[in-house]
């Protein structure tokens, strides 16, 4: 990843404290593909000059597949640890590309004393475009069509829809809606800790269901904002052997072009 990337910890040791903490979340730490998202919110960032740090070592999970799956003493005692952490760097705002996070760091970390500012990365990019500092260049996606899958912990469970939608339309491409979108979006079916288990039986895995609504729009881009959506509706494009014809692009990496 690119060099420029600090610590809070280098920070703190200047005096210093960043505009933003960039929450990398452990599928975007650890999982291959989902590191591609990261480095490329990173490489946005900085070339837009926009300080920003991580936590590196000392960010642990925030604990939502834990709660998800029903264990709530486990996510408490991970939340604590995060907060206690985060409190420590005197912590104000938290930028995240996964909605998971940004969903428990939100809504769940302040009755435990953990109290800030918490954008999904789609909203901060769209500040940064609003506020003249990211200037957004589409010219590469002319005649290309797009459609956009609403991460339920950022649509569903958060009312934020617009963000993702208004940075795609600044690119120059023709932006399609599946049927189910919006506040009618269908799960990817990662969320609720899916992810990590075995699918239960039934007629159909939701993720196939939901890649073929994708499909039947024919676009070239399936634009996502959430490592794990990503994950299923890739999984989804392979299964109809269709990915040579369509990528799965998280927002972050189609702007940063």
């Amino acid at each position: 990843m690119d060099s420029k990337i600090k610590t809070m910890a280098e920070y703190a040791g200047e005096g210093k404290s960043p505009e933003v903490l960039f929450w990398v979340g452990c599928a975007g730490s650890f999982d291959d593909r989902a590191k591609k998202i990261t480095r490329a919110f990173c490489e946005i960032l900085n070339k837009i000059g926009v300080e920003f740090a991580v936590l590196g070592s000392e960010e642990s999970c925030t604990g939502d597949p834990a709660k998800r799956a029903g264990n709530e003493f486990v996510f408490q005692m991970m939340a604590l640890a995060n907060i206690e952490v985060l409190n420590n760097y005197e912590i104000k705002k938290i930028v995240t590309a996964c909605p998971h996070c940004f969903n428990t760091l939100k809504n769940e970390y302040p009755s435990l004393g953990g109290n800030y500012e918490v954008l999904h990365h789609t909203q901060f990019l769209k500040q940064l475009m609003e506020s003249g500092r990211l200037k957004i260049e589409g010219g590469k996606f002319e005649g290309k069509k797009i459609t956009f899958h609403d991460p339920c912990y950022l649509g569903r469970a958060n009312g934020e829809y617009e963000a993702p939608r208004q940075l795609l339309q600044n690119l120059d491409a023709e932006l399609i809606e599946m049927k189910r979108c919006k506040s009618n979006g269908l799960c990817c079916g990662a969320g609720g800790a899916q992810m990590f288990k075995e699918s239960e039986k039934g007629t159909r895995d939701i993720n196939i269901e939901r890649t073929e609504e994708a499909i039947s729009k024919n676009p070239n881009i399936i634009a996502t904002g959430c490592p794990f959506c990503n994950t299923m509706m890739t999984d989804g494009i392979k299964h109809f052997n269709k990915n040579t014809e369509i990528e799965v692009k998280d927002i972050a990496e189609l702007l940063n072009i």
